[in-house]
């Protein structure tokens, strides 16, 4: 069984070298985002449009977060070491944290301003037909981020390039969005621009949320498999009499840690409850995908 940010070239590339492909698509998408942020900040600083400001602030974000992504995946593929026995891979997962912290920056900032100026006077930003073609022009570069960050991120196994994807898939709406409000308030709907700002909030408040939800399970540990299932794997090994303390853990990239302790007739050799082991680990290993397995051996 494969988890879905799983693939072949996951199980066969090396540490160093899925790190080395996450750093590169982390600094093409970096760039991406500079050029798209730096549309919006044209168009936001010459209009005043909040969802447009909004759309550039988020922009200019991801950028941040793509650098806070890049360091973070440097730290997470050094070797296991004394202090870090399980490896460094967990530096990934807090580097998605730091892209939610950007988000409510983005949220606090976009409500605030929106509350401002719909409880002031309505003014209409000044827009013309450029304003909506370089919007347009920067909604399709966060098109092509989305669609290139999550091919790298399952070709990589890296949750945090998928992460930052499904925030990435947000500037589209957001960019949607603010090029509406350009039009909208072009055709006198004076309080558009506002209103759609906290629309604009409340999307980019929904993908931090996704992302904590798909980051807290591998900070705190959470389970990786159902023991009934290491369970019944085990005892797939003839001579296992049993199964007990069986845990289970997935990293960031998705590889799977497994311990758990088997039972063997009290009267088993060394040698021969050694290789039990063996196969109870190469088992795991087969049926879930490349998993670590640390397997104890205790009599019944």
């Amino acid at each position: 069984m494969r988890t879905p940010t799983q693939s072949n070239d996951v199980t066969s590339a090396t540490p160093e070298a899925r790190s080395a492909g996450v750093r590169r698509a982390l600094m093409f998408v970096l760039l991406l985002n500079a050029a798209s942020a730096a549309l919006k900040i044209a168009v936001g600083t010459r209009t005043g449009a909040l969802t447009v400001l909004g759309a550039a602030l988020e922009s200019t974000l991801d950028m941040l977060s793509n650098g806070v992504a890049i360091a973070a995946i440097s730290i997470a593929a050094r070797e296991p070491d004394e202090d870090h026995p399980y490896g460094h891979e967990k530096f990934e997962t807090l580097g998605t944290l730091a892209i939610v912290g950007f988000l409510s920056i983005t949220c606090f900032e976009l409500v605030r301003r929106s509350v401002e100026e719909l409880a002031g006077d309505a003014t209409a930003p000044i827009t013309r037909p450029l304003d909506a073609a370089l919007l347009l022009l920067s909604l399709a570069v966060n098109v092509f981020v989305v669609r290139y960050e999550r091919s790298r991120g399952r070709r990589y196994g890296s949750s945090l390039l998928m992460a930052d994807a499904s925030h990435a898939a947000s500037d589209i709406l957001v960019t949607a969005l603010a090029i509406a409000s350009l039009v909208l308030s072009r055709l006198g709907f004076l309080r558009a621009d506002a209103m759609l700002g906290i629309v604009v909030a409340l999307i980019i408040a929904w993908s931090g949320y996704q992302i904590l939800r798909d980051s807290i399970p591998v900070l705190v540990d959470a389970r990786g498999v159902h023991a009934e299932e290491l369970v019944a794997i085990a005892r797939t090994i003839p001579g296992v009499a049993g199964v007990r303390s069986v845990r289970s853990r997935r990293t960031s990239s998705g590889h799977l840690f497994v311990e758990l302790t088997i039972l063997v007739a009290g009267g088993t050799s060394v040698a021969s409850a050694h290789e039990l082991t063996d196969e109870v680990e190469e088992a795991m290993a087969r049926e879930l995908g490349g998993a670590e397995a640390i397997v104890h051996v205790e009599p019944v």
